[in-house]
């Protein structure tokens, strides 16, 4: 490791060698705000108040341990002996029950009844959802609840997917839940095996946790800031990737055709932990940079993105921009070189042949296939052409860094021809944004919709299809336009599906790249922490707290009801967002042989923030301090970098107009100067930029 590590800006102070980085060494550890369980067996925390209902003695049996809790009913008319755990956040795995005997009083056992839910909102007597609930046929095995015909001793009943007796008492499994509902009632189907009446008596309830357990040992990188809120998110977001980890086993993935026998038995990230328990290639996108900046745990998205590409379709369709992520994060070479021609197909085979030779833009013809949202959308549609420049701006990047100079020129001339002709068609000038790009619903072919999307417009920004003066005109339309109090909405009007309130739906998905673009604008970053934190704190401030949740409807509600994934990966933008622009850190070649360290520092009402990356050689460690003084603007940054890597080192200008900058104590000239190891190659956007030998 080397240190290259002081940094100051400043007027009126001079800063030695020997300053120290004092706010973040008074701040409390990371380590306090990492949420998985300490081992693999979970117990709950609490029994939700007033949910007890009927004859239940000594509830808090179900918590505490101390004495067995017992329900008991003994005729027809008395209430559903009926109680509620509650594990204090979301979890995911199966389930026990540990038994200390039963009493029948009628033929048959007594049968509980079980239903999970990952908010109080969606607890009733059905879970919000299970396996079932996407199966048909001899995979259906249940009807929104897991039952148990509980023996008349002691034992260990597991919820483990399947049928007790023949296709009698049945269970779906493995669940993602907070919440779990247990009453004694016995299915009229399950009869005469089970029984209503009788009663049950439960020394303990577990979950055997299921996914990637990532104690505070596993982590390899860390990120603190002054705003504890924002560091605890950062923190939530790894939580919920790690609740998506998990192995891919055929009853524990949605019966939806979905299972692929190459996977079966292998990691990988999964879409969410109630659901999809499947994996999405677009959802890596997110949910495999967090996994990246948080433990050194790859294998998951490499699974995936090898299942997708040896699956590639024969005219080369396969979404290629988490397999650059994958390389430029990891390091992994050897796996670009395996899958180069993946890679090529997509770029040079399917996108291409898909070009309109007269627009120079990307046609989907294709409305059988749907997007992260289900929208059918064709023609030269923004969001699809924007993510085409992007891939080929990003493969060129990494084919350079490789030594593949014809396939990086090609791309990048591409990505320019692409990006100037989406300029030229697609932009509106009377919002000032991209169109979607497609017709209206039942119009012509050929016409464009006047509605504008999310996603078009943030991707074409950091495709850098538009200059900064653009950009910033294009955001300044968003926050105007769809601005809630739950973040900014996915389209500025319903059009393209009225009962769907699409203005007033919120992808956290698609907001990481608005929130990416707003960072990456000057003068933007104001507005990036505002949507942060209204998107973050929303869901973090509302049940189930703590995990992402899928997408937020009108009003801030789950946006499909109990369906909603609560916990899903594609959602935990924050964790890239604060790692790569608060702290700055991003990859320029593979495995960060070269990199760049660009802090935003301003507009966030920040003081100091701190954390590692981590890369194949070691960690990149990052702190900065901000102070402002009656003598002037003090700006501290600390970093300390890989032997043999080099770098490119932001410092912000902070409004000043003849800035002193000093590395290690000595003031360093902040005009171009190649006599030394440190050159001010750039003085615009307000930061200096220095190119760093390690």
């Amino acid at each position: 490791m080397v240190s290259n590590s002081l940094i100051a800006l400043y007027t009126g102070l001079v800063l030695s060698n020997g300053v120290q980085f004092g706010a973040a060494d008074t701040a409390p550890s990371w380590q306090k705000y990492v949420r998985s369980p300490a081992s693999n067996t979970v117990k709950p925390v609490a029994v939700v108040s007033d949910s007890t209902v009927g004859n239940v003695s000594n509830p808090n049996g179900l918590v505490d341990g101390q004495e067995p809790t017992v329900l008991s009913r003994n005729t027809e008319s008395d209430q559903l002996p009926t109680i509620v755990v509650d594990f204090g956040q979301n979890v995911v795995g199966v389930l026990s029950l540990q038994f200390s005997g039963s009493q029948s009083l009628s033929t048959g056992l007594p049968g509980l009844r079980l239903a999970f839910s990952e908010t109080t909102e969606y607890l009733t007597d059905r879970s919000d959802f299970t396996r079932s609930d996407n199966a048909s046929g001899n995979e259906k095995l249940t009807n929104g609840t897991d039952q148990v015909a509980v023996k008349n001793s002691n034992y260990t009943w597991s919820d483990l997917h399947g049928c007790e007796n023949g296709t009698q008492v049945c269970s779906d499994g493995l669940h993602g839940f907070r919440y779990v509902k247990i009453w004694l009632e016995a299915l009229a189907s399950d009869a005469p095996y089970t029984s209503s009446l009788g009663s049950v008596s439960i020394s303990g309830v577990s979950l055997e946790w299921s996914a990637y357990l990532g104690t505070p040992d596993t982590f390899t990188g860390s990120f603190e800031c002054s705003d504890e809120s924002l560091t605890q998110w950062w923190y939530d977001g790894v939580y919920t990737v790690d609740m998506g980890t998990d192995v891919f086993l055929a009853n524990e993935t949605e019966p939806r055709s979905a299972s692929s026998p190459t996977l079966e038995g292998k990691q990988v990230l999964f879409d969410g932990a109630k659901r999809d328990r499947d994996p999405y290639v677009g959802d890596l996108a997110v949910s495999s940079l967090t996994s990246y900046l948080s433990h050194d745990f790859a294998e998951p998205s490499r699974n995936v993105l090898e299942d997708l590409a040896q699956h590639q379709r024969s005219d080369g369709w396969i979404p290629p921009a988490s397999i650059v992520d994958l390389v430029m994060y990891t390091g992994n070479t050897s796996y670009a070189n395996t899958y180069w021609n993946t890679l090529k197909n997509a770029l040079d085979g399917y996108y291409a042949a898909n070009t309109d030779s007269a627009t120079g833009l990307l046609y989907k013809n294709d409305t059988g296939y749907g997007d992260y949202a289900f929208l059918p959308r064709s023609g030269p549609v923004t969001y699809y052409n924007a993510l085409y420049v992007h891939a080929l701006s990003y493969a060129s990047q990494l084919a350079t860094s490789l030594g593949l100079d014809d396939d990086a020129e090609r791309w990048s001339s591409r990505a320019s021809s692409v990006g100037k002709a989406l300029l030229s068609h697609n932009f509106d000038q009377s919002v000032g944004a991209f169109y979607d790009g497609g017709p209206c619903p039942g119009a012509a072919a050929g016409t464009y919709c006047n509605v504008h999307s999310q996603d078009g417009n943030s991707i074409a920004i950091l495709a850098g299809v538009t200059n900064d003066t653009t950009s910033a005109q294009i955001l300044d339309y968003w926050q105007n336009a769809t601005s809630q109090g739950y973040g900014n909405a996915f389209y500025d009007s319903s059009i393209l599906s009225p009962g769907d309130q699409f203005n007033s739906r919120v992808y956290a998905f698609i907001s990481y790249f608005e929130i990416a673009a707003r960072f990456a604008t000057p003068g933007q970053a104001s507005s990036a922490f505002d949507e942060l934190r209204r998107l973050y704190g929303w869901m973090a401030s509302h049940d189930p707290q703590i995990t992402m949740w899928e997408g937020i409807g009108p009003g801030g509600a789950p946006y499909e009801g109990a369906f909603t994934s609560m916990a899903h990966g594609w959602s935990t933008g924050v964790v890239p967002l604060l790692t790569g622009y608060v702290l700055g850190v991003k990859p320029q070649s593979p495995g960060f042989k070269t990199w760049s360290i660009c802090p935003v520092v301003d507009g966030g009402g920040l003081t100091w923030a701190k954390g590692q990356v981590p890369t194949p050689q070691g960690k990149i460690e990052v702190s900065w301090e901000r102070e402002d003084a009656q003598t002037g603007v003090v700006f501290t940054l600390n970093i300390e970098t890989l032997d043999g890597s080099s770098g490119v080192v932001c410092v912000p200008t902070l409004g000043l107009d003849n800035p002193t900058i000093s590395m290690d104590g000595a003031p360093v000239n902040v005009s171009p100067d190649p006599t030394t190891g440190w050159a001010s190659v750039d003085a615009a956007g307000g930061k200096h930029v220095f190119t760093v030998e390690a």
